[in-house]
């Protein structure tokens, strides 16, 4: 007969604690690849423990200090670190605010798959990226999972790029490992917009010298007659007379711009002609009007 604690480890969780330690203290050639990543190292002890237990692929870890209660995730790299010890890439440390040789819990866990993630890189100089979201996403390829609050490093260029992670969809921590997920950028640390280029003040003395001389050119030219040339004959005498064709045209006023427009506005100007009433006819006719002033002209000469 079976009993009923055959499948007991299968429903426990994997959580052990384990001195930490950075990678540069990992027995060695340096491993500069776990500290471009989110990934831990851990002893081969952990790795038969994790069997029997029947973890869910990939593998996911919470790591805590309890001295803290500093909160992080993780996936595993390999297991080949010394019995009892875990090494971390530093930025993990400094987020869990862990010395060498600090206690940290770690803990199996499972996690959604994330959909969006927005970031904050800590310094001006990641926008001479030329194309940041393409570095993040070939670096984000070694990471297995994100934490909202966490401060993650990449390195481009031999540089290494600090970027907070402000917010994370559907959960404040996420696993990033084949998935589609939406990225967005916040203004780094310390930027500042650029400043707009301020207006000319238009009541400055220049400004007003200018239209000064603009308006000047202008009144020079503001009457205009229109074929007022005069014609020469071809038997060389001298015509008195105004063409009637040159006194049919009026003198035509030039039109004088409003240095004062505003943008949106209509200005509709109105020309007042001044009605001649007929009392003012009849008084000009009064004044021009002199009685019996004409002469008198006979057909025929009178006989001597």
């Amino acid at each position: 007969m079976f009993g009923f604690n055959m499948f007991a480890d299968s429903l426990r969780p994997f959580n052990t604690t384990y001195r930490c330690y950075s990678v540069s203290m990992l027995p060695g050639n340096e491993r500069h690849d776990v500290e471009k990543g989110g990934k831990i190292i851990m002893p081969p002890s952990a790795l038969d423990h994790l069997t029997r237990l029947n973890i869910v692929y990939p593998m996911l870890f919470k790591l805590t200090n309890p001295n803290t209660n500093r909160v992080t995730h993780c996936g595993v790299l390999e297991f080949v670190a010394d019995e009892g010890k875990v090494y971390l890439p530093y930025w993990m440390m400094r987020n869990l605010l862990l010395d060498e040789g600090y206690m940290v819990k770690v803990e199996s866990t499972s996690l959604p798959v994330a959909t969006f993630s927005k970031f904050q890189p800590q310094s001006v100089d990641f926008l001479d990226i030329t194309n940041p979201k393409a570095v993040l996403e070939n670096a984000l390829r070694n990471f297995a999972c994100l934490t909202t609050g966490d401060v993650i490093a990449i390195d481009y260029n031999d540089r290494i790029y600090e970027l907070c992670v402000l917010e994370t969809r559907p959960g404040p921590a996420v696993t990033i490992i084949e998935c589609d997920m939406n990225v967005e950028f916040a203004p780094p640390v310390g930027y500042k917009e650029p400043s707009k280029p301020s207006s000319p003040d238009i009541s400055s003395d220049s400004e007003k010298l200018n239209k000064a001389l603009i308006h000047e050119d202008f009144e020079r030219e503001v009457n205009f007659r229109a074929f007022s040339g005069k014609g020469n004959r071809l038997d060389g005498k001298q015509k008195h007379t105004e063409s009637p064709h040159t006194q049919s045209f009026a003198i035509v006023r030039r039109g004088i711009p409003d240095y004062d427009y505003k943008i949106g506005t209509l200005t509709f100007i109105r020309v007042q002609k001044s009605v001649e009433t007929d009392k003012n006819k009849e008084e000009k006719n009064e004044k021009t009007f002199t009685p019996f002033t004409g002469e008198g002209q006979q057909l025929h000469k009178p006989r001597q």
